[in-house]
């Protein structure tokens, strides 16, 4: 009687597994949305941790049919063959879904990553658009015009590892088939804004730099008048004082 139930419980555990491997393991899953991929991840959690809890079952079984082993060497020995089949399809399916719950768990940690890069970039962007607007109504002055130009450059010299992440996470989720569309639609809509934000910014860029190199040679051209002045100024001091009479001076000086 006890070998025809331990016989029973490992027929009843290898259908256990068969169903768990069909509802875990075969199923085709496409993640079109974050809660989809998220509940995927979350069940798969559940699975693994549903499976691990099998183990002292598993263990159970494996003691008794050893004991009756020990008592009925005939019974026991067909049952340890029957155990052992079903050992090895238990860690089997042990293994597969560890490796699908590890799978699931690097693509959504994949996805977050890909939405703290994007928040990142969106808030330079962000920073690049209002240091382009202030470029907008300056003051006609050099400092201004030169502080302007500095400011635009600095957030221009930000790095370009972060997109190079943002690239290269999304196109391995939508390689794999997951999240595709949404993740299209934001590298899509990203990346534009990206080109028109950063083409106007160096176009800005360049206008200010013109700006302010024509606004340092007319303020050395009038430094340079405003000495030629000033040196004018001395001299026809110095002829007042010595009461020189105009025809006196030279053509320039009268």
């Amino acid at each position: 009687e006890k070998a025809v139930n331990l016989k029973k419980d490992l027929a009843e555990m290898q259908e256990w597994m068969t169903q768990a491997e069909e509802e875990y393991l075969e199923k085709d899953f496409e993640y079109k949305s974050p809660e989809e991929l998220e509940n995927a991840v979350e069940e798969m959690k559940r699975a693994k941790e549903d499976v691990l809890q099998k183990e002292v079952r598993v263990k159970i079984l494996k003691d008794n049919i050893k004991v009756l082993a020990t008592k009925v060497p005939s019974s026991g020995q067909d049952l340890a063959t029957e155990l052992n089949v079903v050992l090895e399809n238990y860690q089997l399916l042990c293994n597969r879904i560890r490796g699908k719950c590890h799978t699931l768990e690097e693509v959504w940690s994949c996805w977050i990553e890909l939405l703290q890069y994007l928040d990142l970039e969106t808030a330079w962007l962000n920073n690049l658009e209002e240091r382009v607007q202030m470029t907008g109504n300056l003051p006609d002055k050099l400092d201004a015009v030169n502080d302007a130009l500095e400011s635009l450059e600095s957030v221009l010299r930000h790095p370009a590892d972060n997109r190079t992440q943002i690239r290269e996470l999304g196109q391995t989720l939508i390689d794999g088939g997951i999240l595709d569309d949404i993740i299209s639609e934001k590298l899509e809509a990203f990346n534009a804004r990206y080109e028109e934000l950063s083409h106007l910014a160096v176009s800005r860029q360049i206008t200010l730099e013109q700006q302010l190199q024509t606004m340092r040679e007319t303020d050395h051209m009038l430094q340079v008048l405003q000495e030629s002045l000033g040196d004018l100024d001395r001299q026809l001091t110095s002829y007042l004082t010595d009461r020189i009479d105009a025809f006196q001076m030279p053509q320039e000086a009268q």
